[in-house]
């Protein structure tokens, strides 16, 4: 059994008077959160035990906070410093601008006949909620809820709310299919299953907008201007939307195009930041923000839920080695051109085919021997 956790995005409705309820305690909420920053900031005290024995007071009577929504002004603040140190190894003091606050499942916020009982500082609200495509989530037989964010955004108020749910972990013997996930920028995947079938899906839209925007940040960073930066976050912003779309969309496209117990085969793309120095310049751009890694994470969880599972391979040689052969050399591969031609036996196709194929027999060599899957790549089929 293994847990699978995503959020779930739930729109609610708010009258005049709850709306001025919800401002205010977000508003509250955000002013506590810069206290308590100040606070580690000067400390580097991360420990909540010690800083609740040197703020909590403090904090409830400056701010008229309840005792649980102290409690998580000092989690949400400590878990974005450990982000911030994680990711960028030194101490930065975050500071929280956007409206919202955490709630704790059935403290802060409950659901009771169809309404969302949430905290305020006034007192509760209920709220209607926009249940279309969110139906599943409310199976609490298959779900649970966990910590929330509410959230203001365009003058919409939303709960952020990580959904979990148990599922059987697929079991190597249970595998009935393969598949070999290649992943570029000429073709976000390129594919090649069980049945010997290849499936690409183009890059070149996704890199001409990317272009665009690249062109647009430079413009408006040349302009050093309050607005121009203000413009600059938001365009940041939406990118990323954007391409996590784009990616859910991918994801979804592979998982609901095979079988249950379909076992994924990707490229282990950890290390794709040490070798920009192998990179023209003009490329690295691309190369290194391009989201393999948020690709990777989503056909995780959308696999787990459809009963299949992903595994990551050392990448070496996957597009220098033939699949029919097994001939390995670097000049089989024309980067160019995108074209693999074996030096031994001929054997030629799109070079990121190539790399689909093998990382197809890199899967049924991970298989036990009795798998179900076909264990060879027949001449005839590729």
């Amino acid at each position: 059994m293994m847990q699978i956790t995503t959020i779930a995005k739930i729109q609610v409705q708010a009258t005049p008077e709850q709306r001025e309820m919800l401002n205010a305690t977000m508003s509250t909420y955000r002013s506590a959160c810069n206290f308590v920053s100040n606070y580690i900031f000067q400390t580097h005290d991360l420990k909540q035990f010690s800083l609740n024995k040197a703020l909590y007071y403090d904090l409830r009577k400056r701010y008229g906070l309840k005792s649980q929504m102290a409690q998580s002004v000092f989690k949400t603040v400590i878990a974005r410093y450990k982000t911030i140190l994680e990711n960028q190894h030194e101490w930065i003091k975050p500071n929280f601008s956007k409206p919202q606050y955490d709630l704790v499942w059935n403290r802060d916020y409950s659901l009771t006949q169809n309404l969302f009982s949430v905290n305020t500082l006034s007192g509760r609200v209920k709220l209607p909620y926009y249940s279309d495509g969110m139906e599943k989530y409310f199976d609490h037989d298959t779900y649970s809820f966990g910590t929330a964010k509410f959230v203001k955004k365009h003058g919409k108020y939303f709960l952020h709310i990580p959904v979990t749910r148990d599922i059987l972990e697929a079991l190597d013997c249970d595998v009935c299919n393969v598949v070999g996930v290649d992943r570029g920028i000429n073709f976000v995947v390129a594919t090649y299953d069980s049945k010997h079938k290849s499936d690409f899906v183009s890059g070149k839209a996704i890199k001409q907008k990317r272009a665009k925007y690249k062109q647009l940040r430079k413009e408006l960073q040349q302009r050093q201007t309050p607005s121009a930066r203000r413009r600059l976050k938001a365009i940041g912003q939406r990118e990323n939307r954007w391409m996590q779309d784009v990616n859910h969309q991918v994801s979804k496209a592979l998982v609901e195009s095979n079988p249950k117990h379909t076992l994924f085969v990707l490229e282990d793309l950890s290390g794709i930041r040490s070798v920009t120095e192998r990179v023209r310049r003009k490329d690295r751009y691309v190369s290194v923000s391009w989201s393999f890694y948020d690709l990777e994470q989503k056909l995780k969880y959308k696999a787990a839920l459809n009963e299949s599972s992903v595994i990551t391979v050392d990448p070496r040689y996957t597009s220098q080695t033939c699949p029919v052969c097994g001939h390995t050399e670097k000049s089989n591969r024309d980067k160019k051109r995108h074209v693999f031609c074996c030096k031994s036996c001929g054997y030629t196709s799109n070079d990121d085919r190539i790399g689909a194929m093998n990382l197809y027999r890199m899967g049924i060599s991970y298989l036990a021997k009795d798998s179900q899957v076909p264990d060879t790549v027949s001449p005839q089929h590729v």
